[in-house]
């Protein structure tokens, strides 16, 4: 859920997704007070496979203080499986926390135009920036608003 306050900026209230056995969390509540850089995207999307998910997993290396959450969005009735979504990584492990979005509900909620949407979270738990794509200027969009958030 996203709230505006007097400022004209918008507090996320909760992001809910659920776990790969279904269990449902709040990534607000469960990563309260870091800055979060969330990218909800798709297995069958190759911008998202080739070349956003490798960006979000740099980025996790280079800002030690920034959480970097993967966010499957599904878009049909498939249950999409732990394995699945190992699939398309090269080791047979996940870089970073990835959940499930079930009814492209947390999809939704951001307003995305697609997949990949890049979502950055102030540590006080506002919304910093959206960013759709993964081509150049979104990546230095995305770069951009990192720097200053992370600054």
């Amino acid at each position: 859920m996203v709230k505006e306050n007097s400022n004209k900026t918008a507090n996320i209230e909760s992001i809910k997704v659920q776990e790969f056995d279904l269990n449902e969390i709040d990534l607000i509540k469960k990563f309260k007070g870091k800055p979060l850089l969330i990218i909800i995207y798709n297995n069958q999307c190759l911008g998202c496979t080739g070349r956003a998910i490798p960006l979000a997993y740099q980025y996790q290396q280079e800002y030690d203080n920034l959480q970097v959450i993967g966010i499957h969005t599904n878009f049909g009735t498939n249950q999409v499986t732990e394995n699945d979504i190992k699939s398309i990584f090269t080791k047979d492990e996940i870089p970073f926390p990835i959940y499930l979005d079930s009814g492209h509900k947390v999809y939704d909620q951001f307003n995305s135009e697609g997949t990949p949407q890049w979502i950055l979270i102030t540590s006080e738990g506002v919304l910093y920036r959206s960013i759709f794509g993964s081509q150049t200027g979104s990546q230095n969009r995305l770069m951009y608003a990192l720097e200053d958030l992370c600054s």
